[in-house]
């Protein structure tokens, strides 16, 4: 007769079985090491906050191997790093989008050299965007009440297939951790991998959110209760080239409407960095588009 517990189990031990075939060591800070998944054969994702020096960093592999790694790139903003191999020997990852809140997952970790460790629950919450503390702002992230061990940052959260969902880590908010889903962390990998930093836009504004008056809307020809008041410029920066003023309600980028200083923060991407893009603001109560140059924030 079967055993539906013992089954349940071995599922999630094979789970970890699978993950664990990508999930490394990080040794890259004076204290305990951290953890790292997968990126690709010679690259691995994992928590900025766990490389505090960029010389002598080893990564153990899960046949016991350890080898050199260099820095490809790092993002304090969104709490990501990337390391390189100079051999294309690991395992990449096998990733899965498909999140849902009640969903049970595995939070995993290599902390040291005894093997893989492993915390379960379930996602407790689906949210984003979200400004960090570091400066970065993530487009979304799961909470979990899985157990943060030490050493599980830069490790991965996994489904029951083993499949990686995101990257753990306790570098982005005070005195907890949470996920960073793939479809943020693999694309910040990327552009960390191919140019060692991530683009982050400006327009050299400062703002306010305020309401948008019943005839502005009717200008504007949408439902959109808020905007950005623009209240001073940078001299000489992208937006007083452009044409913006002080008194300009800032409403659109892009197509995007923006409301708060959030909205504009995540409509100023790497993709937009060095391009012209229409800004759409309400000058005296009627709407008008002007072309930005979007600069590169420092």
């Amino acid at each position: 007769m079967a055993n539906p517990l013992s089954d349940f189990s071995n599922g999630l031990s094979t789970a970890v079985e699978k993950a664990g075939a990508s999930t490394v060591l990080v040794d890259a800070r004076k204290r305990y090491p951290a953890s790292g998944i997968a990126y690709a054969d010679d690259l691995v994702l994992t928590a900025d906050h766990v490389v505090t020096r960029e010389d002598d960093i080893k990564v153990l592999l899960p046949d016991g191997q350890s080898l050199s790694a260099t820095l490809a790139g790092r993002d304090p903003g969104s709490d990501l790093a990337v390391l390189r191999l100079a051999e294309k020997v690991l395992t990449p990852a096998k990733t899965s989008d498909n999140v849902k809140v009640g969903q049970l997952v595995l939070a995993l970790g290599r902390p040291n050299g005894e093997g893989m460790q492993a915390s379960w629950g379930i996602v407790t919450a689906i949210s984003g965007p979200t400004r960090t503390f570091k400066g970065g702002m993530l487009d979304e992230y799961i909470r979990t009440e899985t157990t943060p061990y030490p050493g599980f940052s830069g490790g991965p959260l996994v489904n029951t297939e083993g499949e990686v969902l995101g990257l753990n880590t306790s570098g982005l908010t005070r005195g907890s951790s949470l996920t960073i889903p793939n479809k943020v962390a693999w694309r910040v990998a990327e552009a960390l991998a191919t140019h060692g930093s991530v683009k982050r836009g400006y327009l050299g504004v400062r703002t306010q959110p305020v309401e948008i008056s019943e005839a502005a809307r009717q200008a504007l020809k949408r439902e959109q209760e808020h905007g950005l008041l623009v209240l001073w410029l940078e001299e000489g920066g992208p937006a007083e080239k452009s044409g913006l003023l002080v008194g300009d309600i800032l409403v659109a980028i892009s197509g995007q409407p923006v409301g708060d200083p959030d909205d504009l923060f995540s409509a100023l991407n790497s993709d937009t960095v060095g391009k012209s893009i229409p800004v759409e603001v309400l000058r005296g109560g009627h709407p008008e588009t002007v072309s930005v140059t979007v600069g590169e924030r420092k």
